[in-house]
């Protein structure tokens, strides 16, 4: 009987704990739960081969018609915005404005928000191990598995939680959105721009855009309970 009411009592507590946090911080609860369920499902259909004709479908047809060479040069571009070299300098410019302002939590928790983002997707890929679509474009150099895509899932992860962490440094709700907004476009971009040079099958850049929107909420939660706490600078 103690350990069933020690049990309620822990359970009631985590329960008023939740429902102190807010809607919007339940909301964030649901949508980690149902992007974890979408990747683990999306994965499944890949390795029993659901996915396949529609896969080889898109890369055929982006392969078969790429447009004139100004829409090559722009996918190629935007894609490299989503590589480890830009994606690296955008992290370091963003954490010495970080530490010029003395705001050393929020450096700390962007460090290490990145390297998750980077461990997360190199084990998904080893774990999954699919091989790369068998139509690139001229120029398009790979050297890992493809699912997930890892510029996108990288994009995901760190343009979000960048445009979540500098939202919240501003009261201005406008501001926060534009971050949010700007940081959600450059992602699709880089996406889309995977899927037409033939570096990814469509459903890798689904994957990858699921795991980073839930790393990001993840990160953002936990940068809005530290803030709460003090130990992150609000």
């Amino acid at each position: 009987m103690r350990t069933l009411s020690a049990m309620w009592q822990s359970l009631r507590e985590w329960i008023l704990w939740l429902g102190s946090r807010g809607g919007l911080f339940l909301a964030a609860i649901l949508a980690i739960v149902a992007g974890v369920w979408g990747f683990i499902a999306l994965a499944d259909e890949v390795r029993d081969g659901d996915t396949g004709h529609f896969d080889r479908a898109a890369n055929r047809f982006f392969y078969d018609h790429p447009g004139p060479r100004w829409v090559q040069d722009a996918g190629r571009d935007i894609t490299a915005l989503g590589g480890i070299t830009v994606l690296a300098l955008v992290v370091l410019a963003v954490a010495g404005y970080l530490l010029l302002t003395r705001r050393r939590g929020m450096l700390t928790l962007v460090v290490a928000a990145t390297l998750g983002a980077l461990l997360l997707t190199t084990g998904l890929k080893h774990v999954i191990d699919r091989p790369r679509p068998p139509l690139r474009h001229e120029g398009v150099i790979v050297y890992t598995t493809s699912f997930p895509s890892g510029h996108s899932a990288l994009s995901a992860c760190i343009y979000l939680t960048l445009g979540g962490l500098l939202g919240r440094a501003s009261r201005r709700r406008t501001i926060e959105f534009y971050f949010l907004f700007l940081a959600a476009t450059l992602t699709f971009l880089i996406g889309c721009s995977r899927v037409y040079l033939g570096a990814h099958f469509p459903t890798d850049v689904l994957a990858g855009w699921t795991v980073g929107l839930v790393w990001a909420i993840v990160c953002w939660l936990v940068a809005r309970e530290l803030q709460r706490r003090r130990v992150v600078e609000p």
